[in-house]
């Protein structure tokens, strides 16, 4: 029985699962909405109580352009809303290097941390391809059409996987927002996320597709930063791995998080 999010007091977030179990917030990458964790979020809730927000310039927040600040800000109003001020955070893409982010600022209120997709860390040399990356992604989606065009691939390539009709027309039906790439650029380029990453002391888990090949660099080196880490791999799929293989990485956040359930007892 597919579980549907319910609608949270906030804004732009959805909440699945029983109000008095473990929480789990899982943070979108950049383009997509909430709704690409349909599939964990309907699979999880018997267990874990699952909450989805959008990020700033994404789906409900589309108004506004994504800057880091206010979306953990953002992140911060949900966790203490909606999970009782404390959470495990799952986060792909943008959406890791924002948990990752929030970890570090916030350790105390972070039950397990599991990223993908995010290994890079934006400083020094990377800084400056990350800027010139997110120059080049808003010039082109200056363009109606590039926009358009981008929309219409990210919503083909949702169609062409194996989801169940229902989560697949409910995450295009939400929309895609490619000018976030070029905003997400700007915004991230010269935070030390490596350095976040290891000021945060608990549990985590770099999740990644093993054909993320350019979001995989510097994998060993984040996880060796990190107080406590594995690295798992996803099998022939590359960086939206939660929807190219949503059980593989289904089953594998649950496993972390009944290990941090376990071992990291909620304080």
């Amino acid at each position: 029985m597919i579980r549907r999010g319910t609608q949270s007091e906030l804004d732009g977030v959805d909440v699945a699962g029983p109000s008095d179990a473990q929480p789990i917030v899982f943070v979108h990458g950049a383009m997509f909405t909430r709704t690409m964790w349909a599939p964990q979020r309907d699979a999880l809730s018997d267990e874990f109580r699952v909450i989805v927000p959008d990020l700033p310039g994404h789906g409900s927040r589309s108004e506004s352009q994504f800057r880091l600040e206010p979306a953990l800000e953002l992140l911060d109003e949900v966790v203490e809303t909606e999970a009782d001020g404390n959470a495990i955070l799952v986060g792909l893409s943008l959406g890791g290097y924002v948990s990752t982010a929030y970890a570090g600022r916030y350790p105390e209120k972070v039950d397990g941390l599991v990223i993908s997709g995010c290994c890079p860390n934006p400083v020094d040399t990377m800084e400056l391809l990350t800027r010139a990356n997110g120059a080049l992604s808003r010039l082109a989606t200056r363009s109606d059409r590039i926009e358009r065009g981008v929309e219409r691939l990210g919503k083909r390539w949702v169609e062409n996987r194996d989801l169940p009709r229902d989560v697949e027309r409910e995450i295009t039906d939400a929309g895609f927002y490619p000018k976030q790439f070029g905003e997400a650029g700007a915004a991230l380029a010269g935070w030390d996320f490596r350095a976040a990453f290891a000021a945060y002391p608990g549990p985590t888990l770099i999740l990644n597709g093993e054909r993320d090949l350019v979001l995989r660099r510097g994998e060993k080196h984040h996880a060796a930063a990190a107080q406590d880490c594995q690295i798992k791999i996803i099998a022939g799929v590359g960086h939206v791995c939660n929807l190219h293989r949503p059980t593989a990485y289904t089953d594998t956040v649950r496993t972390f998080a009944r290990r941090a359930v376990a071992e990291y007892p909620r304080r």
